[in-house]
This record gives structure tokens, sequence and C-alpha cells, in this order.
């Protein structure tokens, strides 16, 4: 089955994951989706995630973080852009998410990044989603 929004289809997986307490979710794999989950890694939203060759296109398996008290360090993830309306916007009008508590993934010509960082590098590009 084709899927039409990949990445809305990966932050569904995580999102679900996240709420039924699982501690990995496996997605299929693409270079922009591997980036995603990087940028989640550095920015301390998930424990770690692998890349896993397996089939036409591999698997990443991300590893979801939880509080000491067992709480879910992601609150919410929500896709920005969408294939039938994309998104763009300079780097002086990409706002922040609660007040700098979350972040704007942001996939710009100097690859993708935090909200926080495309300000600092000033460019902007596609946001690609919001994560608290």
């Amino acid at each position: 089955m084709a899927i039409t929004d990949p990445i809305a289809d990966m932050l569904t997986r995580m999102r679900n994951a996240n709420s039924a307490g699982h501690l990995q979710v496996d997605i299929p794999a693409s270079k922009l989706k591997l980036k995603i989950a990087k940028v989640l890694r550095e920015e301390g939203f998930i424990k770690d995630y692998y890349f896993i060759r397996s089939g036409p296109q591999g698997i990443i398996r991300v590893f979801l973080k939880y509080s000491p008290e067992g709480d879910k360090v992601i609150s919410n993830l929500r896709r920005v852009s969408k294939p039938g309306l994309r998104l763009y916007k300079k780097c002086k009008n990409i706002k922040k998410i609660i007040g700098g508590m979350g972040i704007a993934i942001v996939s710009t010509s100097r690859g993708v990044m935090t909200d926080s960082k495309a300000r600092s590098l000033g460019v902007g590009g596609e946001v690609l989603c919001y994560v608290w």
C-alpha cells in the first residue's frame, strides 16, 4: 500500500507508540525520516534510533524516551507542511513553539534542522512539523 504522506505516517506511528507506552517503534526508512530522527535525538525527544537494512528501503527503529516517573517526553507531534499544501517560512517568520519549550523541524537549503538553528543561520525553508 502506498503512503501519500510518509512524514505524517512517521509522526503518527511515533505518537501512537508513545501513547501506548511502547519502548520502540519501527518506521519504513527514507533519508528525510533519518534526518528528522537525528534532530529528535539531538534535541532529546527520543533516546536513539537505528537504521536496519531490511527489504528494499530498510527500517528505522526509534527508541522512545520517558522520564524516570514514566511520563512521556514527547507531548505531541504535529505535521505542518502537507503534500497538498506546503508551508514555507522565512527565518524571521518561523514562530517559537510553546514559548520555546517545543521545536519546529525545518527543511532548509542547508539541511534539516530546528527552528532556532535556522533562525541563527538566517535561513528559511519548509516547516515539516512541530514537536513539544
